[in-house]
């Protein structure tokens, strides 16, 4: 029998009810708002779409009820969006419910007063993202290569042994056309698991060692060393330590002449420990030394800066090695995962690239080699070069090319850059920003109901979001125009409320956030350690554990589809049979927006496509929130305080009066669903201890909203 389950109520731990039925069509920032900010509840009534057959219609009065008081602290009424057009993005009407002048901390719920129909609750405060920013940077950790994650770090429930330190793995690793030669190995230990594949792909890891290090530059006082990493503690910030553990990485994929290995292929099992195969590595080329050079040369400043001088000179120094060998050898190309060069199974994705990307990665590492030794041959490289950016080019800026844009950007701000040159870049990215359509524009004007407009939804949207959002924050941080400063921060905070869960699914695009204040968020997602039919790791509320917290899924990708060989010509009976397993309609045949769905069915379905992690997401997504975490408040919202997010997601400690716990096992929502007694079967409880409340599901009855 089909079972349908509605969410009720919500009630109080000491079990006194609301009145009102929680409505999945009041949308808010699972987590919350900070007190400055923009708050816009988003109202929906879906049209278009699998849920078309769903319907809310507003009240014509609103208001924003604290949890403590009961009390109404504002009260408002709603505006229609683009007076009732359906957005063809999403398929729905929308309607804005605006409580900015909400600044006080505390707790609250949207309620929306004539249906008494109310919204998840959320807390505003300025430490609302501090404990979201640190569960979504320690998603590296769960990613390391052949690092232990030890228990007291990463929990009983994703505890798992090295990876990849086993014979003929990173440790001794050989070359992919002759992997029977032992004059070939290499130690190529470190790094990352790129996604939720195991490869170590060397351009795309040089890029998120530089994200790092930007983020880092742009606001230091955003990271803490509190991160519960095995490096906590050592006074360094622990954004810094897991961006080493890459940075050490790559300077074992370097050779003595100064060329980087392009790629380590790497076996898969569940967990990572598991995995037996032989590791095999591509040969160097132009792009991943280039990229490489750029990486050790911003992260030498950034490592200098914190009085690592040995470490910061030999950065420094390979940097420098890296780019000499690419000035000699400038189209080295290595085609991994490719029959015509023997390279079939290395890697998955294709990390080589075209001539503008070289040029682009050589610009890149002239600008920061240029900032850290102040040689003129940088400088005169990139005022020769800097004009062939498409953003020169096109007088346009879009979030698919942010790392030649920030390229751009940082040369602004670097002592002795060519004022000519800075002007130019600076004016010209203003004027892209600023008048270009799918920018300011589409902003101020509210192109997307959601507040969080792209052009295009592609695979990996989420992270173009995250992109984009950091487009707009880069007008402050660059001192672009500063009298658009407090436009720029409403705008690129949209994006964080997307993916917070102002969307057209209501879902936070982060994983197993439950204990941290996400209500409805990421269950599961493509990855071969979180695989689907994991008896510990796979969904959420169904395995034991379900997948390790904070990773953001690539998101709504319309372009979707199941493997070729679907629905007939897939080699068996069996295999044939998962094409029509499950419905792939979302994702399919949806508005862009709604073409998502939580899931992680593997071939022939391709679940990948849709909810797959990568670094490259989460590193962009990372250093858009750090914008708006203020370390200097503690979770209960004290100035200086020493309250903290205890072991099951409770603020705890300081002031708060409570008790923090050390057992992460004591935390239950996230172990699966179970019964309030017998004599209900249907009712479902889900204890959010950070809420402070119980989500009660009821199944079978009418649909409440």
């Amino acid at each position: 029998m089909l079972r349908l389950t509605y969410i009720f109520a919500f009630i109080l731990l000491s079990m006194t009810a609301f009145s009102q039925s929680f409505s999945k069509f009041i949308i808010v920032d699972q987590f919350g708002y900070l007190p400055s900010s923009s708050k816009i509840a988003v109202l929906k009534s879906p049209q278009v779409g699998f849920d078309n057959t769903e319907t809310y219609i507003p009240g014509a009065n609103y208001s924003v009820i604290s949890t403590e008081t009961g009390n109404a602290v504002f009260t408002g009424k709603p505006v229609a969006w683009k007076n009732g057009t359906t957005d063809a993005s999403s398929g729905d009407k929308i309607w804005h419910f605006d409580f900015s002048s909400v600044t006080a901390f505390g707790d609250y719920y949207v309620l929306d007063v004539d249906n008494q129909k109310a919204s998840g609750k959320f807390r505003i405060s300025s430490a609302i993202y501090n404990e979201v920013l640190k569960h979504a940077m320690r998603t590296f950790y769960y990613q390391r290569v052949g690092f232990p994650k030890d228990a007291a770090f990463a929990g009983k429930a994703w505890a798992d042994g090295a990876s990849h330190i086993g014979n003929l793995q990173d440790k001794n690793c050989r070359i992919y056309n002759d992997k029977n030669n032992a004059a070939t190995e290499r130690d190529v230990s470190g790094g990352w698991y790129d996604a939720g594949d195991y490869n170590k792909y060397t351009n795309w890891t040089a890029n998120y060692v530089v994200e790092m290090m930007k983020a880092y530059l742009e606001r230091p006082e955003a990271w803490g060393d509190n991160y519960n990493i095995p490096e906590s503690g050592n006074k360094i910030p622990d954004l810094l330590d897991e961006a080493k553990w890459g940075i050490d990485h790559l300077l074992r994929l370097q050779l003595k002449n100064g060329s980087v290995l392009s790629i380590v292929s790497e076996s898969h099992a569940s967990p990572p420990s598991k995995a037996t195969g032989q590791s095999l590595y591509g040969s160097p080329n132009t792009s991943a030394t280039l990229n490489t050079s750029a990486a050790l040369a911003i992260a030498a400043k950034v490592y200098r800066s914190l009085g690592m001088e040995v470490y910061a000179d030999t950065l420094q120094k390979r940097a420098i090695q890296a780019w000499n060998w690419a000035e000699a050898n400038p189209k080295v190309l290595f085609q991994n995962n490719d029959a015509a060069y023997g390279s079939l199974g290395i890697g998955a994705g294709k990390q080589e690239v075209d001539d503008y990307g070289r040029l682009m990665a050589k610009l890149e590492a002239a600008c920061y080699l240029f900032d850290v030794t102040g040689d003129a041959v940088y400088k005169n490289f990139f005022d020769a070069n800097y004009a062939k950016t498409h953003l020169i080019e096109w007088n346009f800026a879009f979030p698919f090319e942010p790392d030649n844009q920030e390229t751009l950007l940082y040369y602004t701000t670097i002592s002795g850059a060519t004022l000519s040159v800075v002007d130019k870049i600076k004016t010209t990215y203003k004027n892209a920003m600023l008048n270009g359509s799918e920018n300011m524009p589409a902003f101020t004007t509210k192109k997307d109901p959601y507040m969080a407009h792209i052009k295009d939804y592609t695979w990996g949207s989420n992270s173009i979001k995250s992109i984009q959002g950091n487009m707009f924050y880069n007008l402050i941080a660059f001192g672009i125009d500063p009298t658009k400063n407090a436009t720029a921060e409403n705008a690129a905070i949209g994006y964080i409320h997307y993916i917070h869960g102002v969307n057209p699914l209501n879902m936070v695009y982060l994983s197993n956030m439950y204990r941290y204040g996400a209500e409805n968020g990421v269950n599961e997602f493509y990855h071969s350690w979180f695989t689907d039919k994991s008896a510990k790791w796979d969904r959420v509320g169904k395995s034991t554990y379900g997948p390790a917290p904070g990773f953001l899924t690539g998101g709504p990708n319309p372009s979707y589809n199941w493997d070729g060989c679907c629905p007939g010509g897939c080699g068996s009976a069996a295999n044939n049979g998962v094409c029509t397993s499950e419905s792939i309609a979302p994702p399919k045949n949806q508005p862009v927006q709604k073409s998502y769905k939580d899931f992680n069915t593997s071939w022939p379905l391709n679940s990948w496509e849709v909810t797959e992690n990568s670094c490259g997401y989460q590193v962009n997504y990372i250093r858009l929130l750090s914008k708006f975490v203020d370390l200097s408040y503690d979770c209960s919202g004290e100035k200086d305080g020493t309250a903290f997010i205890d072991a099951i997601g409770k603020c705890a400690g300081g002031n708060t009066g409570i008790v923090p716990e050390t057992d992460p096992d004591k935390y239950t929502a996230n172990t699966g669903e179970f019964e309030l007694n017998s004599n209900f079967p249907d009712i479902q409880i889900f204890p959010n201890p950070n809420k402070g409340l119980l989500n009660i599901e009821f199944s079978g009855i009418q649909d409440l909203n």
